[in-house]
């Protein structure tokens, strides 16, 4: 997007000066210790306040001390909480509440539910805690644990199904949790709504032992063949039991296998046809990945995605595209659920919808809200969900825009002391009817994920300035309130659950990073990804089935020339860059064909890691598929090199859009870039 000058130079530079004058004052190292400390006794108010004065209701009235019950009744922050808890090295609290979920929570209720909310609050802190609570990699495992939290996660996950039966796969945003969706439910949800589902649903279909896909043999050669591998599957996946029908048809042609591992079985034998069917579990995630593709089918022909959509027809309801309210969480699902399950599809989708909003909403350092179809600006406007996006633009890799947008909205904090809902970029004052910080984190999330990167010790000050606002500012008898107007501090009595989901964690994460962490996330024995409620889901092997990324997920892990020195950011304010002339050092060209709409992943990929975990593809087994038996087998090992990313650098984001036709409604072939280079209820509270 060309620059619209929405800011003037002079004005951008009244914006910052309080920032620039703040950053100087650097946090000491016992500053930084205090300030961790701080950050826990925060915490510990506030969940406090929740378990004397509003538990076993959803959530708590800071300032009268009372609770309500928000949601589905519950005890909302509570599940919320779990993994922080975890996180904290609480044993005590984390064990208790564990085992009163497990006694005492059904979802049997006549409740209506959001969808969204109720899986990345609840679905989310229910299967982020099992994992915890089941591991002894983790140091916390309950002895006396056994599945309940995943039990109920796969209860509740199957009274959110119904919602799914829609013509366009984007599912309801409410359901009833004891009859399904009402005949009077809006056929109208938000893209955030129905395409952030994949992390949860997807960890619970591996987690409930789902291979996704069965095998059918039928051993045309041997006939004891299939029994064979089907015992040793069964022997070398505890849990995970194959049993008939079975659905993937091989024609055996070689001999000479005696003593078969599922692996070295493999090896031996060539696909004739394929033929799946999903079983019951595996609906969990099917179902959300065809959300996922309903909404990008009906992706506009500049590659960008409306803010409502109607479920049945398909039809866009609100055409405004952006980064920020009823979209935001939309693109971070996209990235996340690459980088944990390791499914090229939604790298390839995110690939070309981080483009497109680059291109398009990206309007240095700020970003807009455009009409989908023209790209035309409607709303030039910083939305608070915003702030999530450098934090994800940093698991792409690209630094350099995330350092500097991240600048800008820290003004608007550093300029009321909260970010308000709605930040109008035309005049630079807070949008009329927008006033108001429900105690949001996204702001913080990106914080912190920029000092990880980078090292900077900014992002320390950044997190100081945050703390002491909270505490100045938003601290109530009985937790933290709600700021219902950013200009005059008034307090709102409420406290949503995702302060200490969020919020609070991340903080605690900053600081305990530039301590020296110690801490499940950075010393655990997996690799983290946040879901967008802040819970913790790891790389387990049953997991993510992707293990070739670095040793972080992002491009910034071991990778010197992504390493920020110190005030480097500071050169932003001059800085003439283009959307066209920008290029991330740490990226590197990669061959992903940019029509992910005609990419279809493979089942039966999924289900070879899934049997072999730390291989990546079928052709490492000696396999290939094949469309008669009669074809020859061959190697293909040459072919993946230029599809399976090993580099550092795990996302590659092209500005070229192609100019073939893009398979898809709404989709043509007029769209090109001129530049080339070498990421509900309304969802609010991704």
């Amino acid at each position: 997007m060309k620059d619209l000058n929405l800011v003037p130079t002079f004005l951008w530079c009244l914006l910052l000066f309080p920032l620039h004058k703040a950053v100087a004052n650097g946090v000491t190292p016992e500053e930084t210790k205090q300030l961790r400390d701080e950050v826990r006794e925060m915490f510990y108010h506030a969940f406090d306040g929740y378990m004397e004065h509003a538990f076993p209701l959803d959530e708590l009235r800071p300032l009268t001390c009372e609770g309500e019950d928000t949601l589905g009744g519950y005890a909302l922050t509570l599940i919320d909480s779990l993994d922080t808890l975890a996180l904290l090295g609480d044993r005590e609290r984390f064990t208790a509440s564990v085992e009163w979920i497990g006694k005492n929570l059904r979802f049997d209720i006549n409740k209506t539910v959001s969808i969204f909310e109720t899986t990345i609050r609840v679905i989310g802190g229910l299967l982020s805690a099992h994992l915890i609570a089941s591991d002894y990699a983790t140091g916390m495992r309950i002895p006396s644990y056994d599945n309940e939290l995943l039990n109920l996660a796969e209860d509740l996950a199957r009274r959110l199904l119904p919602a799914f039966d829609t013509p366009t796969g984007i599912p309801f945003g409410s359901v009833n949790l004891k009859y399904g969706v009402d005949e009077h439910e809006s056929k109208i949800t938000s893209t955030a709504g129905g395409g952030t589902l994949t992390l949860e649903f997807g960890v619970l279909s591996r987690l409930t032992n789902d291979p996704t896909l069965l095998l059918l043999m039928e051993p045309l050669v041997y006939p004891d063949l299939q029994s064979q591998l089907i015992e040793n599957f069964n022997a070398n996946s505890p849990g995970s039991k194959i049993s008939f029908p079975l659905a993937v048809r091989i024609d055996v042609r070689r001999s000479g296998c005696h003593c078969f591992t599922p692996c070295t079985m493999l090896t031996f034998v060539f696909i004739a046809e394929i033929r799946f069917f999903l079983k019951m579990d595996a609906v969990f995630e099917q179902v959300t990945k065809n959300a996922v593709r309903g909404l990008w089918a009906r992706r506009s022909k500049l590659n960008l995605v409306g803010a409502h959509i109607n479920v049945f027809t398909g039809e866009w309801t609100q055409k405004d595209a952006g980064i920020g309210t009823s979209i935001d969480s939309f693109y971070e699902y996209l990235l996340k659920a690459y980088l944990l399950f390791g499914d090229e599809e939604y790298l390839f989708i995110f690939q070309e919808a981080y483009s497109a909003a680059m291109h398009y909403l990206y309007n240095d350092p700020w970003y807009v809200e455009v009409n989908m179809d023209s790209a035309a600006i409607v709303w030039p406007l910083f939305n608070s969900l915003q702030a999530f996006w450098p934090g994800l633009q940093v698991l792409a890799g690209d630094i350099d825009p995330a350092i500097r947008t991240h600048t800008a909205f820290f003004s608007v904090w550093k300029r009321y002391g909260f970010t308000p809902e709605g930040f109008n970029l035309a005049t630079l004052s807070v949008q009329h009817g927008q006033k108001s910080y429900p105690l949001r984190p996204e702001l913080i999330e990106s914080t912190y994920w920029l000092y990880k990167a980078t090292r900077n010790p900014r992002y320390l000050d950044a997190g100081r300035d945050i703390v002491a606002s909270l505490q100045y500012g938003a601290r109530c008898p009985c937790g933290y309130c709600h700021i219902s107007d950013v200009e005059f501090h008034k307090r709102e009595d409420h406290m949503e659950s995702f302060f200490l989901a969020e919020t609070v964690k991340y903080l605690w994460l900053l600081f305990d990073l530039a301590v020296g962490p110690d801490n499940l996330v950075e010393n655990g024995p997996y690799k983290y990804i946040f879901s967008t409620e802040g819970h913790l889901l790891p790389a387990t092997p049953q997991i993510s089935l992707f293990q070739e990324h670095c040793s972080y997920f992002g491009a910034y892990c071991n990778h010197d020339s992504l390493k920020e020195e110190p005030n480097a950011s500071d050169k932003f304010a001059g800085s003439q860059e283009t959307n066209g002339s920008r290029v991330s050092e740490g990226w590197v060209r990669t061959r992903f064909p940019l029509d992910s709409s005609s990419f279809k992943a493979s089942p039966v990929s999924g289900l070879i890691k899934g049997l072999c975990p730390g291989l990546t593809h079928a052709q490492k087994y000696g396999i290939s598929y094949l469309a008669s038996v009669d074809t020859p087998h061959e190697d293909n090992s040459a072919k993946q090199k230029d599809i399976v990313v090993k580099s550092q650098a795990i996302v590659v984001v092209s500005d070229q859009i192609s100019n073939q036709s893009l398979s898809g409604d709404g989709n043509d072939n007029n769209v090109k870039e001129s530049t080339e280079r070498e990421p509900e209820s309304d969802p609010s509270q991704s």
